[in-house]
């Protein structure tokens, strides 16, 4: 009787350990080095110009060329995302998800999009409505919380992102600015009042790619990993 019930024990002990450590696994997606997981909007390749590895960042950098937009190979649905990034004065870029590849606007992906903006210095932070195109906004569609904690312009702030089922949240920080269910009635009226409501079924993607912003400014990116839930 003893036996059995240690062997039991044993045996629930190590699925709770496999389950934790299934839930912990992440991807990493830029180490520092190579940008294996990336490749160019609509491309097979990662750019040649505008984007750098430099000092263990994945940087875009305009004085290094034109580019475009550049995407995860992988397709994620569910998943946790977190990332360092750093802006230059006047920056403006962003993190998508849940991108559509085919639905492409003005050369670059579509999809909801975490905002990183310069709130000082970019005069995209008083357009739209409330505020929703601030940093770490669902862009033009949902703003962040107006007590978010920012860091300096030169100091790096930490993005996750969130998604699961239906339900996003944005966190910067270590803080969560933002939540929403895609398929909210509430929310569908906020897309169709925002500059995608001509898009049919946006944010509805039951997955998609990542996606980091090429808009033309210098803005840095580290310690890139995901993990899917």
């Amino acid at each position: 009787m003893r036996r059995g019930l240690w062997i039991l024990t044993c045996c629930l002990m190590g699925w709770v350990a496999v389950g934790c450590q299934q839930q912990s696994r992440w991807q990493t997606l830029f180490d520092g080095s190579d940008v294996q997981a990336w490749r160019g909007m609509n491309s097979e390749t990662f750019p040649e110009t505008g984007w750098v590895v430099q000092d263990g960042c994945l940087v875009r950098d305009p004085a290094q060329g034109r580019s475009r937009d550049i995407i995860t190979i992988e397709q994620y649905g569910n998943f946790e995302l977190e990332l360092e990034f750093k802006m230059t004065e006047g920056a403006n870029s962003g993190i998508k998800y849940l991108v559509d590849e085919s639905l492409t606007r003005g050369g670059g992906g579509l999809g909801p999009e975490y905002q990183i903006l310069d709130d000082q210095r970019h005069p995209d932070a008083r357009a739209g409505r409330d505020g929703n195109r601030t940093l770490a906004s669902l862009y033009d569609v949902m703003p962040a919380r107006a007590d978010k904690p920012v860091k300096p312009i030169g100091q790096w702030n930490t993005a996750r992102i969130i998604s699961k089922d239906m339900r996003v949240e944005h966190w910067l920080n270590g803080v969560k600015v933002l939540e929403y269910k895609r398929d909210d009635p509430a929310f569908r009226q906020l897309i169709a009042e925002s500059k995608f409501k001509d898009t049919a079924d946006f944010a509805l993607a039951p997955k998609g790619h990542i996606l980091l912003q090429d808009h033309g400014d210098k803005v840095y990116f580290r310690n890139i990993r995901i993990r899917e839930l």
